[in-house]
């Protein structure tokens, strides 16, 4: 089942409260929306935003991918939170303050049972753990492999958020400090076979220019996408993880040049000023399936 998750470039965060801002995630061009009931709902409105929630999954007919955000496992929240929201519009949920591997294995069996009880075949949740503490993005490797539900994996390294408190390092606009942590995540991720791996947060709104930049070096790094917590920062995000025009044109003539090199029975051969040869090949395939240009 974790093969069949669609890639994702942006997933915007969406307050439990306020459901009815799932329109203007839809008109931002989000991907998927996350509606959140962990940090944006007070204690005491959580039982009410986990009813709105539901209310809004069961009735939502955009084309947006949609995802909640649990309470963390720690207490009883977090089943009521997964009875309440599993249907067959949830195309995952995310589960913040993951300590290690036995908390996906409990979320695992909790989104078993609940997909059992609502009919829908095991498996179809996917399941994103929030790696927030040392000991999680240590264990980043182990925790993907954890359950086969899990998807959308990678190191959300926002400014004054759980993972700069947990790591110790000072936020900086150009990610210096987190560049080896989202690597070496989206290495154990990738070694563990987990599709489509996001990373984030940009917190600053109103810089684009670093959103963007932020961005770009995340796709430079290997990730699909990136969680978003501002409608206006899913169009920039959508276009950096997007492939444009010019490379789609490039992918599809380099494809052409190598399968007639294979037809002449040469292997490697010079194109465009660089060698290329079937792994390239294969790589611009993928990139054209992705972008619904598959040959």
């Amino acid at each position: 089942m974790s093969s069949d998750r669609p890639p994702l470039r942006s997933l915007l965060f969406v307050p439990g409260t306020r459901t009815e801002w799932l329109a203007k995630a839809q008109a931002a061009g989000a991907d998927a929306a996350i509606l959140d009931l962990e940090d944006a709902v007070p204690p005491a409105e959580k039982a009410a935003a986990r009813a709105r929630v539901a209310g809004a999954v069961a009735a939502f007919a955009g084309d947006m991918a949609l995802f909640v955000r649990i309470n963390p496992l720690e207490d009883w929240a977090a089943a009521e939170d997964l009875r309440a929201v599993t249907h067959a519009r949830l195309a995952g949920v995310v589960v913040p303050k993951i300590a290690g591997t036995a908390d996906v294995r409990l979320a695992d069996r909790l989104l078993t049972w609940c997909e059992r009880e609502h009919g829908l075949p095991e498996g179809r949740i996917a399941l994103v753990p929030l790696l927030e503490s040392a000991a999680a993005l240590r264990e980043a490797y182990d925790i993907a492999r954890a359950a086969s539900r899990v998807a959308y994996l990678g190191a959300v390294t926002g400014r004054a958020g759980d993972v700069e408190r947990a790591i110790g390092y000072r936020w900086s606009r150009e990610g210096v400090e987190t560049l080896a942590l989202r690597s070496r995540v989206l290495l154990d991720v990738r070694a563990a076979g987990t599709p489509c791996p996001v990373a984030g947060l940009w917190t600053p709104i109103g810089d684009l220019d670093g959103l963007r930049a932020f961005a770009e070096q995340n796709r430079s790094l290997g990730y699909e996408g990136m969680i978003a917590i501002h409608p206006s920062h899913v169009p920039v995000i959508n276009e950096v993880f997007s492939p444009g025009p010019e490379e789609l044109a490039r992918y599809e003539r380099l494809i052409a040049a190598v399968e007639a090199a294979q037809a002449r029975g040469a292997g490697a051969i010079a194109f465009e000023g660089e060698m290329v040869d079937e792994a390239m090949a294969a790589r611009a395939r993928a990139a054209l399936d992705r972008a619904g240009r598959g040959r």
